[in-house]
């Protein structure tokens, strides 16, 4: 008898619906469509210059009470309306979190917070609330972690990020040559630009690699190559990498690889220490930074709830606090809304001459 030799530590294999039937649960409307589509073009032409504005992506840094995702998503709509002159507004919509070593992955990895890991429960909820961001109008952004995720719901989604603990794997950047979205490229945790930078380099590049297609089944998928790929500062190594030295150093190395000068400053994670008290000085220093002349920072990246801070995930799920992040601090609903209306008011009459020539 043969000894086995595959699957030694694996405990079980359950049958995962495919995208298509995903999708026949909860199927794309006409209106999230438009909203997808719109943001991704309103995306690409700042990208262009066609567009002076910048973008901002802002958001909890996870999802994990949807009924409260919506809320602050109905806010957002509002406020994006307040700032449309200066910024294009994307929902920050993360369903996915890389961990340094352990805790919860994530609502699709494990919806119910309690280790149950019912993935095909999450996987639907969590497109349901992709909808029903889209269908009030106002686009999402998301990590793209898992590279099958994409085939379930990258239907309604805008601007992707690649994080910093996977810009330099090959089957990210393979996946990022193939995304409908422009997608940002995070620095390196400990700050270097070098993956970030190619990474982006890398999927702007045609190529091939082993996927799904939308039934579920094995597919070798063939790209184009990813033509809005650009870089994310989130700082690291001890030290943050949004100032004007830092911001001019990415402007070099994106030269040197012959890639457009598009930056996006993220003003959390090490640019703000993780402190999230200190991302309304990041933002307010970037702005400056563009009010003064920079044309090279197109974005920003905030994280932000409806109450600041965060919380351990109790094992009385209803002691939760509504609105509070589980996984990194953020800063309250109150202090985004004052970050964006300050910053609309530094750009205001600012940004023109940032149109392309």
């Amino acid at each position: 008898m043969t000894a086995r030799t595959e699957n030694l530590n694996v405990v079980g294999i359950d049958q995962m619906p495919s995208p298509a039937e995903i999708k026949t649960r909860v199927p794309l409307s006409e209106r999230a469509a438009e909203t997808v589509l719109a943001g991704r073009r309103a995306l690409m032409d700042i990208l262009d210059r066609k567009d002076p504005r910048m973008f901002v992506i802002v958001g909890p840094c996870s999802i994990h009470d949807p009924m409260a995702g919506v809320d602050y998503a109905r806010r957002l709509r509002q406020l994006a309306d307040k700032v449309k002159d200066t910024f294009h507004v994307v929902m920050r919509v993360y369903f996915e979190k890389p961990r340094t070593s352990t805790g919860w992955k994530g609502f699709i990895n494990d919806p119910r917070m309690d280790d149950s890991f019912r993935i095909e429960e999450g996987m639907e909820r969590g497109r349901r609330f992709l909808l029903d961001v889209a269908e009030l109008g106002l686009p999402a952004a998301t990590e793209a972690l898992d590279p099958i995720a994409p085939q379930y719901y990258g239907d309604l989604i805008s601007w992707t990020a690649i994080g910093a603990r996977t810009a330099e794997s090959q089957t990210h950047r393979e996946m990022a040559s193939g995304l409908s979205t422009p997608v940002g490229f995070k620095n390196s945790t400990d700050g270097s630009l070098d993956a970030g930078v190619n990474g982006v380099l890398s999927a702007s590049r045609p190529h091939s690699f082993l996927g799904l297609n939308e039934r579920g089944e094995s597919a070798i998928i063939r790209t184009r190559g990813n033509g809005y790929g650009h870089l994310v500062l989130r700082g690291g190594g001890g030290r943050p990498n949004y100032d004007t030295v830092s911001v001019s150093l990415a402007e070099q190395a994106l030269a040197k690889a012959k890639l457009p000068g598009n930056i996006v400053v993220d003003c959390s994670h090490s640019n703000s220490w993780k402190k999230p008290e200190l991302q309304p000085l990041v933002l307010r220093d970037v702005m400056h930074q563009v009010r003064e002349g920079n044309r090279s920072v197109v974005g920003v990246m905030i994280e932000s709830f409806l109450e600041a801070g965060t919380q351990p995930i109790p094992a009385d799920l209803s002691q939760l606090r509504y609105g509070c992040s589980v996984t990194d601090a953020c800063v309250s609903w109150d202090t985004t809304e004052e970050m964006l209306l300050k910053a609309h008011e530094v750009l205001r009459g600012a940004l023109p001459s940032r149109r392309a020539a």
